[in-house]
């Protein structure tokens, strides 16, 4: 059977069951998809052995029955993840030939579940961008192209390897980390699914550290139903994590019924952007259109401090980057620059940091130092924290009015041109989060979903939040959305 590759993770798990495939079969296919797709600079650490021989496990498992839903489903992990005996450099310089004698919770949980790894995945340094361009390993490169023009697009970031190989089918499905909307996005971008968990439902334990109250894994997939099936194995409580929550873990699989009549979904004003392009505002109107005809109520609601979540998102996030960042300062592990004779420690930690720090990541360190520094604390830490807990009540006061989700754009536009950003203020790519930072600052779940195309040809994606802890009724949502638009394009191939 050929094109394994191009499966879902539920048609996948449905054939595996069926005695239709093996799990070596499906690996061996995305491992040849792969191995074409250099152009895309998705995979970035490839793990052939590994995934044969975790594939030839799954068989063995399948072959005994009552296997999990993952077991012996190729996938690729965000090199953000921690994973034994295999290179975690974040995308960073700093951390070159670092390989963990340890493996993340999230990977440990799905290679349980058993799930295959075909590689590690590109990302933005440390997790710090919105476009994959500050890749120690070069950019990730989005699949899709604008009708009749080869500029090579971004993917989003920072999971932009992530969101590359899932929509280019190289491999099933991929692990992501949301920080800012760093999930979203590159789904939004590249036509796939992506959902950012509450915070708290997948554990941090070996994940590398941006921002620690901001971060949260999630999966990248080719489907809600998949989104389901992958974060349920994702999912669950960490003792070695003390934000994990001791909750357990729904089928969430078992929840997509597709029925949302009566259900409440909320549209913030807010939300409608001066200058927001008028593509974007038809998506949004066509999503609230669908929603309506599914049976849901639609109510307009204010979330009225949305407008400060940026600015206090830039702010907390690079203050906590700058703390979780200052233990890589060439003592333990990771990159240490050579030093002159006389040198002492400082020059070795300033000399390490410059060589080992793309400008993004220094930029925020320094804008995180800075925001922490005892004169400025007051003036910007505490008050972006105050801002942050006025976010969380606005969300918080429109759930306790009943509203079941909310429905926003997921990004302001169609995934733009690599290079496109490089010489604009920071300021303008930092804009490219507008629709999602809010869910972090409040912890809540949010899902991107693509409903349409843009002029250009290009996928274009819509976002449900939901209440906190309540992915099941958010992923039922967001499958009779994904039901109603009916999105099935896919790239064509150009790599």
């Amino acid at each position: 059977m050929t094109d394994l590759n191009k499966l879902t993770l539920a048609d996948a798990r449905d054939k595996l069951r069926a005695k239709e495939v093996t799990s070596v079969e499906l690996t061996e296919a995305c491992l040849s998809a792969a191995e074409a797709s250099s152009a895309l600079n998705a995979y970035v650490h490839n793990t052939p052995e590994i995934a044969l021989e975790q594939a030839k496990a799954a068989d063995a498992r399948l072959a005994e029955g009552d296997a999990p839903a993952m077991c012996g489903l190729p996938i690729g992990v965000k090199d953000l993840f921690c994973t034994k005996g295999v290179p975690s450099q974040a995308a960073s310089s700093i951390l070159e030939g670092f390989t963990p004698e340890y493996e993340s919770t999230v990977t440990q949980n799905l290679f349980d579940a058993g799930s295959v790894m075909l590689g590690k995945l590109n990302m933005d340094e440390f997790a710090m961008g919105s476009s994959n361009e500050t890749s120690c390993y070069g950019n990730a490169v989005n699949p899709w192209r604008r009708s009749g023009d080869e500029t090579n697009l971004t993917p989003g970031g920072s999971s932009g390897g992530s969101a590359s190989a899932v929509a280019a089918d190289i491999c099933l499905a991929a692990t992501g980390t949301d920080t800012g909307g760093s999930i979203r996005q590159p789904a939004a971008f590249t036509g796939i699914v992506g959902i950012k968990p509450t915070y708290g439902r997948c554990s941090r334990w070996g994940v590398v550290a941006f921002a620690s109250s901001l971060d949260q894994a999630g999966p990248m997939t080719k489907s809600v139903r998949d989104a389901a099936i992958m974060l349920e194995a994702m999912a669950g409580h960490d003792p070695k994590d003390s934000t994990s929550a001791d909750l357990a873990v729904p089928n969430f699989e078992a929840m997509l019924t597709g029925d949302i009549k009566g259900k409440k979904i909320g549209i913030p004003k807010e939300y409608r952007l001066d200058g927001m392009p008028d593509e974007i505002a038809k998506l949004w109107d066509d999503g609230i259109a669908m929603l309506k005809a599914a049976g849901a109520e639609i109510v307009d609601i204010s979330l009225p401090h949305t407008q400060y979540a940026l600015p206090a998102y830039y702010v907390i996030a690079p203050a906590e980057a700058s703390s979780n960042l200052a233990r890589y300062d060439g003592v333990r592990y990771g990159h240490r620059a050579t030093l002159a004779q006389g040198d002492g420690i400082n020059e070795m930690y300033e000399k390490t940091r410059a060589e080992g720090f793309g400008a993004e990541v220094q930029r925020r360190v320094m804008v995180g130092t800075y925001v922490l520094s005892a004169g400025f604390y007051d003036a910007y830490y505490n008050r972006a924290r105050r801002v942050r807990a006025l976010i969380k009540k606005d969300f918080d006061d429109a759930f306790a009015a009943g509203i079941d989700a909310i429905l926003t754009p997921a990004t302001p536009s169609a995934a733009f041109g690599l290079g496109d950003m490089k010489d604009a203020d920071p300021v303008k790519m930092y804009l490219n989060d507008v629709f999602t930072v809010t869910l972090n600052l409040a912890g809540l779940p949010g899902i991107a979903v693509p409903t349409g195309v843009s002029s250009e040809g290009l996928p274009l994606g819509l976002q449900l939040i939901g209440r906190p802890w309540e992915e099941g009724d958010l992923l039922n949502t967001a499958y009779a959305l994904e039901n109603a638009a009916g999105f099935v394009a896919k790239p064509n191939q150009w790599w």
